[in-house]
């Protein structure tokens, strides 16, 4: 009787012990890797996946079978010492303190420990079983959701639905692996970039209208090739009298095949028969909706605009293509303007740089929320205008100002602060 009850009790200890390993190597079990080996036809992650989906139920089914092991377990635990000790407080306290040391370690710790280092495999194998626990205890599952439920629905709470940041969890996983070193930092911005673009506007990566390579359609045909063909690019807007005036833009290639249609004459080359319709969009234009119009398109050009219409600057598809797999350089790629490193670890950097260009350039993180280039940063933090001379600490660099133009910052010096000067700087 007593090598009967003591052989039961460890029965019951290996099933808690695997009702806890699978609750664990199933609620931590990768839902892309299943949903990828399902594809391929694995029978038992396509069984994972269907306890997934019903995660309350499994959940639910899980802890009644182990509760209800637990308790039966401790049950002939006391049974067993009061045969042995006779009725008393001694032999349920035993058996008590017992029970929580087995159930804590070969129930709990061990099985849960076990599944959390294998739990895509172990999920697969304990798929089966678990499934067909949880049909068995469905009905009672059902019962005990629908009083929790209505429970609280008495008390004021309403049930939430399952809201699952896939996008988070992406991003969580990235910078894990890229915190542990398992990945390095070009592939880190290529997978982050991709999931930036949804929370990025055209006038965080286009290029500042003080940088654009504008020719003057006044100019005659003979001086305005030689321009063109001496620019790095390919795409050129040209302006009549005021650069604000937009009149079209040249592509380097139309102009090639009139020259060679002219053969090469250059000074009876009328331009505006070949220059097209220039592009305009908002700088408030989601960066993913821009990319969705110049695939539709098959334009990769355009320039932006503000809400009064005015030139703000260009943007192309390089330079979204760039916000996810980094900087794309060709033989007539030039470094980051406006972004002039010092050999003391410093970087001067003109005003209107973006801070986006400043952070890819130099692997520094400061924060774009409040502002999109370093001179409007400064101003946010600072809430004025600063003067030439002014020094200001925050988020962990070290900002002077070196020149200004009317009410424009239009330089700066920028390097980062160690943990000591950040908090000598802020307590400044």
């Amino acid at each position: 009787m007593i090598i009967g009850t003591a052989i039961a009790i460890l029965c019951l200890l290996c099933m808690s012990g695997f009702f806890s390993g699978s609750e664990t190597a199933l609620t931590a079990a990768s839902r892309a890797r299943m949903h990828s080996l399902e594809k391929e036809g694995d029978k038992r992650a396509a069984a994972v996946n269907r306890l997934l989906a019903d995660r309350e139920g499994l959940i639910g089914a899980i802890l009644l079978g182990n509760n209800l092991i637990n308790i039966l377990a401790s049950a002939l635990a006391t049974s067993l010492f009061i045969s042995l000790f006779g009725p008393g407080g001694l032999a349920t306290a035993l058996a008590t303190a017992l029970m929580t040391i087995l159930v804590l370690v070969f129930a709990e710790v061990l099985p849960k420990t076990y599944a959390i280092t294998r739990s895509d495999s172990m999920a697969m194998s304990v798929a089966r079983p678990i499934g067909w626990v949880v049909m068995s205890v469905g009905w009672i599952v059902t019962g005990i959701q629908a009083i929790v439920n209505t429970t609280l629905h008495l008390i004021g709470v309403r049930e939430a639905s399952e809201m699952v940041a896939f996008e988070e969890e992406i991003r969580g996983v990235v910078e894990y692996h890229h915190s542990e070193g398992g990945m390095g930092p070009a592939e880190r911005h290529r997978l982050v970039g991709a999931l930036d673009i949804m929370d990025l506007t055209i006038e965080e990566v286009m290029i500042h209208r003080k940088n654009i390579n504008m020719l003057d359609a006044e100019l005659g045909p003979r001086e305005l090739i030689m321009k063109a063909l001496a620019s790095p690019h390919t795409r050129l807007p040209l302006y009549r009298g005021d650069q604000e005036e937009i009149v079209g833009i040249l592509h380097a290639k139309d102009l090639l095949r009139v020259i060679a249609a002219q053969g090469g004459d250059l000074d009876n080359l009328d331009i505006s028969e070949i220059i097209r319709e220039p592009w305009f969009v908002p700088e408030t234009t989601p960066v993913q909706d821009q990319l969705d119009q110049f695939l539709q398109k098959r334009s990769h050009f355009a320039l932006v605009v503000d809400e009064y219409g005015a030139l703000q600057g260009l943007v192309t598809l390089e330079d979204i293509l760039e916000e996810i797999v980094g900087d794309i350089r060709d033989e007539h790629d030039v470094p980051v303007q406006g972004v002039r490193p010092q050999p003391d670890g410093s970087v001067n950097v003109d005003g209107w740089v973006t801070i986006r260009d400043l952070n890819r350039a130099t692997g520094w993180d400061l924060p774009d929320e409040g502002a999109v280039t370093v001179a409007g940063l400064v101003i946010h933090e600072a809430q004025t205008i600063p003067e030439p001379g002014q020094c200001f600490a925050f988020h962990g660099y070290q900002f002077d100002v070196l020149r200004r133009m009317r009410n424009q910052i239009t330089g700066l010096k920028v390097q980062a602060l160690d943990a000591d000067e950040s908090v000598e700087a802020v307590g400044n």
